[in-house]
């Protein structure tokens, strides 16, 4: 991690944090690629502080002000933990941080669920698909977000803003993802009113989970903003796409039946039933655009790895596999050589 003035830290953090009295450790958590995330601990409390990555930053990334935001406002309508402190740009740790309450349970790495029974597997799967409904349910103006982001236009705006990033930051020529592009700007649907919070980056080892499987906390909402609650269904679902291998661990070439997990179709009927939202109309279109957009994601991570500041950077051979099996599967849907079969339109 950075070097920081130990005792002004300190000095910042029992001035701003309920319950904080003297430092006494700050110790980095492993896995993660965005914002740097940290155990920080003073005396018998517990906190987490999570902090924008040193070194220069693509614009609109790593927003820790946002994520205090809009976990402050949805304390009580979807599983977040409770918000304690948000910096200055300028704090002294460096760059700008957040500190919130630290929530026990287990984070789920492998979206197969090793270890548990079939049926504690479908609890944990339908605990997500709950929570998923609750949070597009929220009315963003009575939780004092209504203006988190543009109403309307969401996936004209995102794919602006993803296009952007991904060409800030290539690092080599990929006219697989060109074409990609401009099918999702040619293709796109008519937007249809529908406006909701959305997390962003819903998958499951962005979670906490209770020993009785319930959802104790939603984690990482770096990405969050008023927008269409297509975008966070599907890229859950793209998510179960990869091969359930390496780091990126997807649920692609498992039973699931036989594991006790819902197939796409019974997933996203599941959804439709407990939002009454028609989930299915342009899926395609929704799961190709998520596909680009994870692969912008890892994309700007790469960049970070190759300049040397991302936080716990892959190697960048196992980046730039993973964004090339996203570029060749986002082409597969859109030519329509791999569509769901439960789309309606």
């Amino acid at each position: 991690m950075q070097s920081y003035d130990h005792a002004a830290l300190e000095r910042e953090l029992a001035e701003h944090v309920e319950g904080f009295t003297t430092l006494d450790g700050l110790e980095k958590f492993s896995g993660g690629q965005s914002n740097p995330t940290y155990a920080l601990t003073s005396g018998a409390r517990r906190y987490v502080l999570r902090s924008k990555p040193p070194g220069r930053l693509l614009p609109s990334a790593h927003q820790v002000d946002r994520e205090f935001r809009v976990m402050t406002a949805l304390r009580g309508q979807v599983p977040v933990p409770r918000m304690f402190c948000l910096s200055g740009e300028e704090s002294a740790l460096g760059p700008q941080y957040i500190v919130m309450e630290r929530v026990d349970g287990t984070v789920h790495w492998d979206p197969a669920l090793p270890g548990l029974a079939p049926a504690d597997r479908a609890r944990v799967y339908d605990a997500m698909n709950a929570a998923l409904a609750a949070l597009h349910a929220v009315d963003p103006g009575s939780v004092g977000l209504g203006d988190f982001g543009k109403p309307g236009d969401y996936f004209a705006r995102q794919l602006a803003r993803w296009t952007k990033q991904y060409r800030a930051a290539a690092t080599e020529p990929r006219p697989e993802v060109e074409w990609v592009i401009a099918w999702l700007e040619e293709a796109m649907p008519d937007d249809d009113g529908q406006v909701a919070v959305v997390h962003g980056d819903y998958r499951i080892d962005n979670m906490i989970f209770a020993a009785d499987h319930t959802l104790s906390a939603l984690l990482d909402w770096e990405l969050s903003t008023l927008g269409h609650p297509m975008a966070d269904l599907a890229y859950q679902v793209m998510v179960w796409r990869l091969p359930n291998a390496g780091r990126f661990k997807g649920l692609g070439g498992l039973d699931r039946a036989a594991l006790g997990l819902p197939s796409d179709e019974d997933y996203v009927a599941a959804y439709s039933a407990r939002s009454g939202v028609e989930a299915a109309a342009h899926w395609s279109y929704h799961l190709t655009f998520v596909t680009f957009r994870f692969l912008a994601i890892l994309q700007g991570v790469l960049r970070r790895g190759l300049d040397g500041t991302a936080s716990n950077p892959l190697g960048a051979d196992v980046m730039r596999a993973a964004i090339e099996h996203l570029a060749r599967d986002a082409k597969r849907i859109a030519s329509g050589k791999d569509q769901s079969r439960f789309e309606t339109a």
